[in-house]
């Protein structure tokens, strides 16, 4: 059955402290590459949420200073479960204080129980929320040519993903609109699937345990970076203990290589994980810099 663009159901919307939220679902219809099962989301003690069967879109307007960019936000949490607040909701609200539309992406996450194949589901969904956000930029007072993902840690690596094999589509595109992100921000991104730099637990829980060369060479986004690769902004702690900064440089390197626009921000501080805590929340600051300079708001 085709997913059709024209019908959505909205599931709640609401203001808070100057921000309107909408949320909507990623499909209209049946949800691709899936087998049926109960909703079984649930929320850790840690307050990350895992087996996401029901993807979504929450939508964080500007109340005023409309900059016509919108961002899709990615969080991560190594394949395994969403970062979703810390790495989703607080920082679209960042991005609403700067005019910058957000979107922060609810995606499945790899699981045989719930999909025929793990490794394109969390793809199908990120390709979705582009094709969603570009097709109904009227809406929301989009320009399409603005259209960005930010990603965090295995996020970063979703974001990277479809930001370098834009030209293979995962889902149904009848209108064959372009799935090219027109920029990304990575943020202490997974990038490499490769047993030197990558991070093996996202890597396994995406594409299993023993992946054919083949397949690890296709997940490796510093391998995959062409001329086409959108314009890209890569933030990391050089102390990185779970994902190790290689990842960032080895994509910044390639990205040179094949001179597309980009920038890098290492911290010689911070380990993994630092969205918005106070002492740590200036990667915002170089972010919203890099982004005013490139005029992407």
């Amino acid at each position: 059955m085709r997913n059709r663009l024209t019908f959505f159901i909205f599931l709640l919307t609401f203001p808070i402290a100057g921000f309107c939220q909408t949320v909507i679902p990623l499909y209209d219809a049946q949800i691709p590459n899936s087998i049926q099962t109960n909703n079984i989301e649930h929320w850790t003690t840690y307050n990350f949420l895992q087996n996401v069967t029901q993807p979504t879109l929450t939508v964080f307007s500007p109340v005023e200073n409309h900059s016509g960019t919108a961002v899709i936000v990615i969080p991560g949490g190594g394949y395994g479960a969403l970062n979703i607040h810390y790495e989703g909701y607080d920082v679209a609200k960042r991005l609403n204080e700067i005019g910058i539309t957000a979107f922060v992406l609810k995606y499945r996450l790899p699981d045989d129980k719930i999909m025929r194949d793990k490794s394109t589901g969390p793809i199908e969904d990120a390709q979705r929320a582009l094709l969603i956000v570009k097709t109904r930029a009227k809406e929301w007072h989009i320009d399409t040519a603005k259209v960005g993902v930010m990603g965090f840690s295995a996020g970063g690596h979703l974001a990277a993903f479809i930001g370098t094999h834009f030209n293979k589509t995962s889902i149904e595109n009848i209108n064959r609109v372009s799935l090219r992100p027109n920029f990304m921000v990575l943020v202490y991104p997974v990038i490499s699937f490769t047993d030197s730099l990558g991070h093996l637990d996202s890597r396994t829980a995406l594409i299993g345990q023993n992946p054919s060369a083949e397949k690890v060479r296709f997940y490796s986004n510093e391998l995959n970076v062409t001329p086409g690769t959108p314009p890209t902004f890569l933030i990391h702690a050089e102390d990185d203990g779970l994902v190790s900064v290689r990842n960032s440089t080895a994509m910044f390197l390639a990205l040179q290589k094949n001179k597309v626009p980009s920038g890098l921000h290492i911290f010689p501080t911070g380990q993994h994980g630092f969205p918005l805590e106070p002492a740590k929340s200036t990667w915002f600051d170089y972010c919203a810099r890099w982004l005013k300079e490139n005029k992407w708001y």
